[in-house]
């Protein structure tokens, strides 16, 4: 099935609305969830425990008819256990192959932050070719596969930070903050009875927008979303001025000026536009940079932060007309 641009906006403010019966009070989280999904890139979502990162992702998978698959990351991981393994069978006389959990559609790779290198190595071929490789033999991963990875902030204890070439991977960083004081209340009353969110997702209440395995047909009609070519320049000029500020140690690459045309353009769509506009180029530049800068330390011993690098860019760069 080929969905139009306004069947492709119609099913957004559906998915929108069926995860929300579950999240609470997090509509830019949801919104940044989607893009990822909608342009075939993985999101990396950070917060406290008990925000609701686990929930949301059960939610996205359920909403969009896709599987679900969690790993919970630890420092003794190792990449057999995420991949799978062949083990011999005496009745066949041949190896079979033993999925591990990494062979799904939407995984929640859940405090990826406290695993070790090997791990992360295997992690890293799955999201960047969709296969993994199992004693020298290369396995497809389905083509919606999608990483959704959580991580603890870096001053908890046991976590470390995540390399450079990971993180790039990542289209952008979801930051998951603490409910306000009204939502949380909702959030208490709500457990108290049969509405509460999870009930809500295990019972039945939220229902798929999307048929299953027609996630691909849908992301196709964000073709359909005009980007001009002045916005192209735009998204190029503020990516590559993160490279030029004096105060970052390691600028954002061109994989972050392909995420941030992208985004635009799925944002674009969210909102209920065919067509991008340099605002949604701002909103995107600080999920999709903020992931990939690095500071200098003597601006990062003054307090500095890589968001008021990019809000500082945002001011200095012409927006086109």
């Amino acid at each position: 099935m080929a969905y139009t641009i306004e069947q492709l906006q119609e099913t957004l403010a559906k998915a929108r609305q069926e995860i929300a019966k579950v999240v609470i009070g997090q509509e830019d989280v949801i919104d940044k969830a989607l893009i990822a999904i909608v342009t075939r890139n993985h999101a990396l979502i950070e917060g406290v425990p008990g925000v609701a990162k686990t929930l949301l992702v059960r939610t996205l998978a359920k909403v969009l008819g896709c599987d679900f698959g969690r790993i919970q990351f630890t420092p003794d991981l190792m990449p057999a256990d995420i991949t799978g393994t062949n083990i011999f069978n005496m009745k066949t006389n041949a190896f079979d192959l033993v999925q591990g959990p990494i062979f799904t559609t939407f995984l929640l790779a859940d405090e990826i932050n406290r695993a070790p290198a090997k791990t992360q190595s295997a992690l890293l071929q799955a999201m960047q070719e969709r296969n993994v490789t199992i004693d020298c033999d290369t396995h497809l991963l389905p083509d919606d596969f999608t990483v959704f990875a959580t991580q603890n902030p870096l001053e908890y204890e046991g976590t470390y930070p995540l390399p450079e070439a990971q993180k790039d991977r990542f289209m952008l960083k979801i930051t998951m903050d603490c409910l306000g004081k009204d939502e949380e209340i909702e959030l208490a009353k709500r457990s108290l009875g049969a509405d509460a969110p999870e009930k809500v997702l295990e019972s039945g209440g939220v229902e798929a927008v999307v048929p299953a395995n027609e996630l691909g047909a849908l992301r196709a009609a964000l073709q359909n979303v005009a980007v001009r070519d002045e916005l192209v320049d735009y998204a190029v000029a503020i990516v590559r001025a993160t490279r030029s500020d004096d105060s970052t140690l390691v600028g954002a690459g061109p994989r972050a000026t392909q995420a941030l045309i992208l985004a635009a353009r799925a944002y674009a769509a969210i909102k209920g536009r065919d067509f991008a506009t340099p605002d949604d180029i701002k909103t995107m530049a600080e999920p999709i940079l903020c992931l990939r800068i690095i500071l200098r330390p003597e601006y990062e011993i003054e307090g500095m932060t890589v968001s008021e690098i990019v809000e500082r860019i945002l001011q200095e760069i012409p927006v086109p007309r």
